[in-house]
């Protein structure tokens, strides 16, 4: 510092000295501290004790830690956005080291405090502290009135109407194009009739049709389409392909009149027909079904526009008494026999119950495994394991292991229930997450913009006493005054306890409340018994300092304590560490 001042800004004289040192003797002027006495300066980045001997600090036996009052505005900052993550740009630095002078205490007995937020007493609540953030209530949402909801289902109702319509006009032209198709093709067949057999591939070749055939089952085809259009019921043997004679020629042709190549290709046509009639089977149920559906919707929208009120209160009560079923169809399925889920009464769960066939099943597997395991494996060697396995291989289960029908009639009686209720809503299917709370959003609260100081408050500036907290291995402010004591030899007797009796706190991060009982209560405790013990805190603990120095640069002695630009170029660095800064005027 003194090569800067002296060789690149040229300063003609510069004096040092300690802060702790400036505001003790500016105090001791004052009357509130002794000459003889401990300073404890507590500032931003460390910690220091310096003994002070009429008037004069003992550098030899001063102690120093790393811990100030930006670590304990850090370690503040660091809990306060884990604990508040949602909060990261409101806890700035700045405003962390206000809520820490604002707030912040040194805790008498470090572990009791804790206790007491640990079991949130009463105490501990009246000790929390409070910071609101800027926060704008939403605006209060009101019930729809009943003017609201019928005209919401007025217009629903004229939207379903629309779509219903669009529906019907789209089916009017689709039976208008095929009835037009329909008379199309039977004026082909009427033509081809007039029409020489040998001139009739000629007569064809135009239509893009090469036989009769193609042409009749393309009318059955339109014939089909057109009463599935129609919405009228269509027999199954209408429906069978008008082509499955062309396309399958051997199937009705006995064995007897055919080859070996014919009756291979026999059997493929056989298992292609029984597949084709068993699609057509699945489809002709599909429609069926279709139908049904159409028929009840149909039914309920007569039933709904007679008594809609009725209507309404009828299907409410069914989806109550569907839920009530379906949900105590599960809890039997996962408690077995306890109705309560707490399955305490020896009943088994779904994974533990078997029905009467399964446990056929493995009463034939155990039996099975019993005769054939003793040698050599034969099962399905002969013609009775393979029956064995059939009967094992049955779909006879219970009811419950296919669809369940009430969950279907649920699931359609809802859906109907949101089409004509706007203010209905389905019950959510916990289903396997029934132990754990599905997350649902929620409108913001005033509390969701607090952030509550309460173990923080003591937590923080307790590293003044513990700095083990923030992983830093150095000794507390009470621990330093020991250190600094044992370091001091003083020539006469008693003078150690005129330093305990005059114990002066200076600095930044000794305006905590608290910190002057709990430092006397731990430097008592390193002491023998009977020890005068006072701590007395600086008039300005931060400013005291600066008002110390600058009434020593008014003295009139100070020209003699400067270092001049001469002294330090012709006695060097070496003589300037050797010189002893006095504090006394």
């Amino acid at each position: 510092m003194a090569e800067l001042l002296f060789e690149s800004y040229g300063v003609p004289s510069v004096a040092f000295g300690v802060d702790a040192a400036f505001s003790y003797t500016y105090n001791q002027r004052l009357g509130i501290c002794d000459k003889d006495g401990l300073a404890i300066c507590s500032g931003f980045n460390t910690s220091h004790v310096i003994p002070f001997v009429e008037g004069e600090p003992v550098f030899e036996a001063c102690c120093r830690s790393n811990i100030g009052g930006y670590h304990v505005t850090d370690y503040m900052k660091q809990l306060l956005s884990l604990k508040y993550p949602q909060h990261l740009a409101k806890l700035t630095w700045e405003k962390v080291e206000d809520l820490k002078m604002e707030h912040c205490y040194i805790a008498q007995d470090y572990a009791s405090e804790v206790k007491l937020f640990q079991n949130e007493t009463k105490e501990a609540q009246e000790k929390t502290r409070c910071w609101q953030l800027p926060f704008t209530p939403p605006p209060p949402e009101e019930k729809p009135s009943e003017e609201e909801i019928a005209r919401k289902a007025a217009i629903k109702e004229r939207q379903g109407q629309r779509l219903r319509d669009m529906a019907e006009a789209k089916r009017a032209s689709r039976i208008n194009e095929l009835e037009n198709e329909l008379r199309g093709l039977d004026f082909l067949l009427r033509q081809l009739e007039k029409v020489d057999e040998n001139d009739v591939p000629a007569f064809l070749s135009d239509t893009g049709y090469v036989s009769k055939q193609e042409i009749e089952a393309a009318v059955a085809k339109v014939n089909q389409s057109l009463r599935k259009a129609k919405r009228e019921q269509v027999e199954l043997g209408e429906k069978a392909d008008a082509a499955t004679a062309e396309k399958f020629p051997l199937v009705d042709i006995p064995d007897n009149m055919l080859t070996q190549e014919q009756l291979k290709e026999k059997k493929k046509q056989i298992f292609l027909k029984t597949t084709a009639e068993g699609r057509q089977r699945a489809r002709q149920k599909r429609a069926e079904e279709e139908l049904e559906r159409e028929k009840q919707n149909q039914l309920e929208e007569e039933k709904r526009l007679e008594n809609p009120e009725l209507y309404l209160g009828q299907l409410q009560t069914k989806y109550k008494e569907l839920s009530e079923k379906v949900e105590q169809k599960k809890r039997l399925k996962t408690n077995g026999n306890n109705t309560n889920g707490n399955n305490t009464s020896g009943g088994v769960g779904r994974g533990e119950r078997m029905s009467t066939a399964k446990k056929e099943r493995m009463r034939l597997l155990t039996t099975a495994a019993f005769d054939r395991g003793k040698g050599e494996d034969t099962f399905g060697a002969k013609d009775e394991d393979w029956q064995l396995y059939k009967l094992m291989s049955k779909d006879n289960d219970d009811d419950d292991e296919g669809p369940d029908l009430d969950e279907a009639e649920l699931t359609r009686v809802s859906a109907r229930l949101q089409e004509i209720d706007p203010t209905f809503t389905a019950k959510v299917d916990t289903g396997a997450y029934q132990a754990a709370d599905v997350p649902r959003a929620r409108p913001l609260t005033k509390e969701d913009f607090q952030i509550l100081m309460g173990v923080e408050r003591f937590r923080c500036p307790e590293i003044l006493f513990n700095p083990n907290l923030v992983g830093i291995d150095q000794s507390g402010l009470d621990e330093m005054v020991g250190i600094s004591l044992r370091r001091f030899s003083p020539k006469g007797q008693g003078l150690e306890e005129k330093m305990t009796s005059s114990i002066f706190l200076t600095g930044g991060s000794c305006q905590y409340p608290g910190l002057s009982e709990r430092l006397e209560a731990g430097v008592r405790m390193i002491r023998p018994c009977g020890t005068p013990i006072k701590v007395i805190r600086a008039n300005d603990p931060v400013f005291d300092a600066w008002r110390g120095a600058s009434s020593y640069a008014a003295s009139l002695h100070f020209p003699e304590q400067i270092v001049s630009k001469y002294d330090y170029e012709e006695k060097g660095e070496d003589w300037l560490r050797r010189y002893k800064f006095r504090y006394t005027i």
